[in-house]
């Protein structure tokens, strides 16, 4: 029997009036959004798609809305053999795994990005997303931009897409080297700050003071993680995981490439959105997606169909 893997959304995903249908349809979806500052739920509901975009409000909203719609599941029967997050959707992934406690995971959350806001400020960076190029001919136009400034690989989203962050000039020597080398195009990103690259050394500090006072509970299935696109090794701790996570790029495609290897053929993704989804089937069209962003999607969904493909762990 194959197995099911489950992936959470990350920052950009978002979008406004997210997760209002799911507050007033599902109660376990309400219990975990009240978690949430009532301004922020505000802010979800029918705040505006800037309030949306600041880091401080955006990554709370979107984890309370992952455990949010897990919950539901949760309730059902549902239990994945993996999981995965893009980004803070690790934080969602390890909740659901039991790693932390919802109350937990969103106080770490709003933690996290108000020190990833903070690491940003005053930094002027650039994001783009290079397409169609190979990993290592990327990686050589990294190297040789250095030569301008200070650029790095932040998502190795799937094949053919790349995102790369750092200082506004060596970005544009990158894309010039990037487009020579055969790249099919280059789009800057509007994103807030240089997210995972070394840029966030100063938040990853701050979650590791943080970590030490934090319980880690062990995993109720395999979580993969962002910063080695597999598993915890021996001797690999949570803790340290997460803390380069927030200054190192996103291995998403060796994450899935992983979770294939290892007998998934089905991904469903918890949004908003289909992000995830679309890479999942950039890299191996063979296996099933399934994404979860309305009431709709999970009335749509036959929970039996799906209990049966998920309890193989």
């Amino acid at each position: 029997m194959g197995k099911t893997a489950l992936l959470f959304a990350g920052q950009g995903s978002q979008f406004p009036g997210m997760g209002k249908d799911f507050y007033k349809e599902y109660p376990e979806f309400q219990a975990i959004f009240q978690l949430l500052p009532e301004k922020q739920r505000e802010i979800a509901f029918s705040g505006s798609k800037e309030q949306l975009q600041e880091t401080v409000n955006t990554q709370p909203i979107l984890l309370a809305f992952g455990l949010g719609v897990y919950a539901v599941l949760k309730k059902h029967g549902f239990r994945p053999d993996m999981a995965a997050g893009l980004s803070l959707g690790e934080y969602s992934a390890l909740t659901a795994a039991g790693v932390f406690t919802p109350e937990q995971a969103v106080s770490l959350i709003h933690c996290r990005a108000e020190a990833m806001e903070k690491a940003s400020e005053g930094v002027q960076t650039e994001m783009s997303a290079v397409l169609g190029l190979d990993r290592d001919k990327l990686m050589d136009c990294l190297q040789r931009a250095q030569k301008v400034g200070r650029v790095e690989a932040a998502n190795f989203n799937c094949p053919g897409q790349i995102v790369i962050s750092g200082e506004k000039e060596a970005v544009e020597q990158a894309e010039q080297f990037a487009q020579q080398a055969g790249a099919r195009r280059c789009m800057r990103l509007p994103v807030s700050g240089p997210f995972h690259t070394s840029y966030m050394a100063p938040a990853a500090e701050v979650l590791e003071k943080r970590f030490h006072d934090e319980v880690f509970r062990p995993m109720q299935f395999p979580v993969y993680f962002n910063c080695t696109g597999k598993p915890a090794l021996p001797g690999e701790s949570v803790q340290e995981l997460l803390v380069r996570q927030v200054q190192s790029g996103v291995y998403m495609e060796d994450i899935i490439r992983g979770m294939i290897a290892d007998g998934a053929d089905q991904f469903i993704e918890i949004g908003p959105g289909k992000t995830l989804s679309g890479f999942v089937r950039r890299t191996d069209r063979r296996v099933k997606t399934i994404s979860i962003s309305t009431v709709e999607d999970i009335k749509n969904l036959d929970l039996s169909g799906q209990i049966e493909q998920g309890a193989g762990a």
